[in-house]
This record gives C-alpha cells, structure tokens and sequence, in this order.
C-alpha cells in the first residue's frame, strides 16, 4: 500500500489507456508520455502496461507501507527516498516506512514513478487510467489517498542498474504528416507551421497544448462537421493558433486538422512545458 503524502501540482494514475473505444466516445486517455512509462515499467521488472502514478511538474511525496523497488522516468526531477537523493531512470528500493519525494523537473513536465507490481486501483471499461476530460478512471490524487499495489510473484527479474536517456531538447522539432483538412488552409499556413518557431501557451493540460505564434490562415470558410480526432492530431480553431491533441483528447472535433504529428513524436509534446518553444519539420 502506498500513501500519498503530498500529490504536487497534478497526480494521476496512468496506464496505457483505453484504445479501441473512439467509437463509443471513450477517449484513449493513458500516459501522455507513454514511452516514459514503458521504461518506468521495464526497470522494475512490470509489463508495460501496469499502471505508474503520472506527476506534472513533480512535487510529490509517497509513502510506501511495505518494502517495494521504485523507478522514476520522463522529466528529470531530483529524487529523495528517506531524505537520499538517488538518480532517475534506475531502480532503487525503499523500505517498508519510506518516503519517496519528487522535486521540479529542470526540463520537462511529466514524470512517472513505478513500483513493482503495479498500481492497482479498481478499472474502468479495461483501464486504471484517469481521463481528466472524460471523468471516467480515479480521481486525480490528492492527500490521503491509498494506492494498492499488485503482488511481485512471476514478475521479470530486476536487471538493469540504469537506463541511459536523452537529456530533453530545450527547443523541441516535432515530425508532423498533413492532416485530414489540410487543404482547408493556405499554403502559406503550412509553411508557417513548420518553418517558424512556436511557444507552449500555459493554458494547456492532458487534453492538448495550445501555442502561440503565427496564425495559420484558412483557404476555406464554413464550418466543418465533426470527425475523429486522433492524438497528435494539430486542430486550428477560428483564432488560428494550433492546439496539439494529447492523451486525453476528445473523440470527435468540429475544426479543421492540418497536420498530426508522427507517433514517435508524441511523447516530446506531452513534456512541452509553459513558455517553452517547440519547431514543427515536415
């Protein structure tokens, strides 16, 4: 059983979502940053997919009631255990009584503790992820709350000392792919989208990044039915300034989308922090 101490800013509990449910209008929801999730994951001998609590801009503070191996992934943040710094991307065991803390990432914006075993809060329709848009899964973590975790038997074994990762870029370049209505916009906006810096506006959250910069014109009028959304999928509402679909994102969207973004580059978006400048490249 874990304690949550102090959730910082946001916690929430992350797996790898709910896909296959679009069609229903449940949102895929799970880790904004899901390969930081899968190596939280791997270090502690967890599939992939067992559920991490996901912290935005760290802060946190756990306490773990019974012995039990941690990682911590995603944006770097200064780890403690006990009042111990100990590094990220490693596995590293606390005891029954102590206390993780998380400081602010110096870059980034999400981060991912794993324990092994899983976090095994109750599912919902398949998934123990929380869907901030949707309200379905558990609620956003707050003090007092009680995490149970799953039994270590038949688990892989603990292998590896450390993962060596990229430090984060400060300013990010994102692979983008012409959307669905990208010829509802000028050829000009395409090219403003991938040849001009854009900043990460701070009214942003799981449900996409907005960004300022210039605005991308329209070669058409009207408005547009809803369609499918996908994440990664940049919609452009009537100001113009792009929004980037992130894991929560809803379903169905009723402006045009004129880029989404390469899947490999999903998980660089969901670290974009307020203030930070982000490069589109074809």
């Amino acid at each position: 059983m874990i304690e949550v101490v102090r959730p910082g800013p946001l916690a929430t509990v992350q797996d790898l979502g709910r896909p296959g449910l679009a069609h229903l209008g449940v949102p895929h929801s799970g880790a904004a940053d899901e390969r930081a999730l899968r190596l939280a994951n791997r270090l502690v001998g967890n599939p992939e997919s067992a559920a991490c609590v996901e912290f935005t801009f760290g802060g946190g503070s756990l306490r773990f009631h019974k012995g039990a191996w941690v990682a911590v992934t995603g944006a770097p943040v200064p780890v403690r255990i006990d009042g111990r710094a100990y590094g990220a991307n490693a596995p590293c065991h606390v005891r029954r009584g102590g206390v993780v803390e998380l400081g602010t990432p110096a870059s980034g914006l999400r981060s991912y503790l794993a324990v092994r075993g899983g976090i095994t809060v109750d599912r919902v329709l398949g998934s123990r992820s929380t869907d901030l848009l949707s309200g379905l899964g558990p609620a956003p973590l707050a003090s007092g709350d009680r995490l149970p975790t799953g039994p270590v038997t038949g688990l892989d074994a603990i292998t590896v000392d450390v993962a060596p990762a990229p430090s984060l870029p400060e300013t990010p370049v994102l692979r983008v792919l012409p959307g669905p209505r990208s010829d509802w916009f000028t050829e000009d906006a395409m090219a403003a989208l991938t040849s001009t810096p854009y900043e990460v506006s701070p009214d942003g959250n799981r449900v996409g990044v907005r960004l300022d910069g210039p605005p991308l014109t329209r070669s058409r009028d009207g408005e547009l039915g809803s369609e499918g959304m996908v994440t990664g999928s940049i919609q452009v509402p009537p100001s113009g300034l792009p929004i980037v679909f992130l894991a929560d994102h809803p379903t169905t969207g009723g402006y045009p989308v004129i880029a989404v973004l390469a899947s490999a580059s999903v998980p660089d978006a969901a670290q974009l922090r307020p203030g930070q400048r982000v490069r589109f490249r074809r």
